[in-house]
């Protein structure tokens, strides 16, 4: 399977858009998932993710799409609520749903989606990182 069906198959929230751009009088009023997937493609590597590339640049683009915007936004979008768990009005107290020991990491955008953790996890299995501990090999 391709990207693009690998996102359909996922990700059924973004069913309101297109897979092509939709053009009216030359201009596209409307982005197709085609052009997303296309746009994000570049920051992963077939080499390195091998048989899984296409299912982690669909799920790269549906987390992309959602920290957008895009998608099921019935109870705000992701970039609005930034996953609020709580918050309190007197001296104003607001924590979230991702930890702050997640919010240091560098990939902790990826822990906001569902999208995005299925991303990291098929990157965690695809490129091993090599850690040395010192030990003579």
């Amino acid at each position: 399977m391709n990207a693009l069906e690998i996102f359909r198959m996922v990700a059924d929230e973004f069913s309101n858009l297109p897979d092509d751009d939709v053009v009216n009088e030359g201009k596209v009023t409307q982005y197709g998932v085609k052009s997303f997937i296309k746009l994000y493609s570049d920051q992963i590597s077939e080499k390195r993710f091998g048989a899984s590339y296409q299912k982690a640049l669909a799920y790269l683009t549906a987390h992309k799409l959602k920290m957008n915007g895009y998608g099921d936004t019935g109870t705000g979008s992701i970039a609005d609520s930034l996953r609020v768990g709580s918050y309190s009005e007197g001296e104003t107290s607001i924590s979230y749903t991702t930890g702050q020991q997640t919010n240091l990491q560098v990939d902790a955008e990826y822990a906001l989606t569902v999208y995005g953790l299925e991303f990291l996890t098929l990157r965690r299995n695809a490129i091993i990182p090599i850690v040395s501990a010192g030990e003579a090999i």
